[in-house]
């Protein structure tokens, strides 16, 4: 795909959405950590539910380490892994309490070497909570780079280093947030909804559906 077409989508994707963001709730970097560790393979729906009770009763990592496993379970058991997720998340609030003073490190390497945080969840923190211009690559941003031709790769990290080369710098703090959004609500998996879609004409898919 070439520049003046990719600089367009993006651009259509800016005037349709100017000021994207994640739709998880959080206040705080910590908060959006613990959002997005819950998120794995769940619904933000879903992980908006668990913690809009539970931010309230711990909204920093002291008060999340002092619910405990079994405490913090209580309020993310309808969430899908939540006895892993449980164990990760307050072995992660002991090693922020204890290594960075309760503060969520703005460091790509310290970032995924908390438990329960990988690639994705350390991009999502770094652009979301401290505005650096890094892609997570999803299910959704994988399949909108490779089926409209905008950034083809066959693993999430080839997705990844192929959008940071390809989208125009202006765009790419916010480039995570247009693809999953247009990944979630127009670009579906099984039937996406080229005819409702406002960068149809740029897209390279040969198989659009318009019923």
């Amino acid at each position: 795909m070439d520049k003046k077409k990719i600089n367009e989508i993006f651009r259509r994707l800016k005037k349709a959405n100017p000021a994207p963001t994640t739709e998880l709730k959080y206040r705080t970097p910590f908060q959006l950590l613990i959002a997005v560790i819950l998120s794995a393979q769940a619904t933000d729906r879903s992980v908006n539910q668990a913690t809009r009770e539970l931010f309230k009763v711990a909204p920093t990592p002291q008060k999340m380490l002092a619910l405990g496993e079994a405490g913090l379970k209580r309020y993310i058991r309808t969430i899908g892994l939540f006895n892993t997720k449980a164990r990760n998340i307050i072995r992660t609030c002991r090693i922020l309490l204890d290594k960075y003073n309760g503060r969520v490190p703005r460091d790509r390497k310290a970032l995924e070497a908390l438990p329960g945080v990988g690639r994705k969840t350390a991009n999502v923190i770094l652009n979301t909570a401290f505005g650096e211009p890094t892609i997570a690559v999803d299910t959704h941003i994988f399949r909108v780079a490779n089926r409209t031709g905008l950034a083809p790769g066959k693993t999430p990290l080839a997705v990844e280093r192929a959008l940071l080369k390809v989208v125009p710098e202006q765009y790419k703090k916010d480039a995570h947030h247009w693809l999953i959004l247009h990944g979630r609500y127009t670009c579906l998996a099984r039937k996406p909804r080229c005819g409702s879609c406002v960068i149809e004409d740029l897209c390279e898919y040969p198989d659009k559906v318009y019923d």
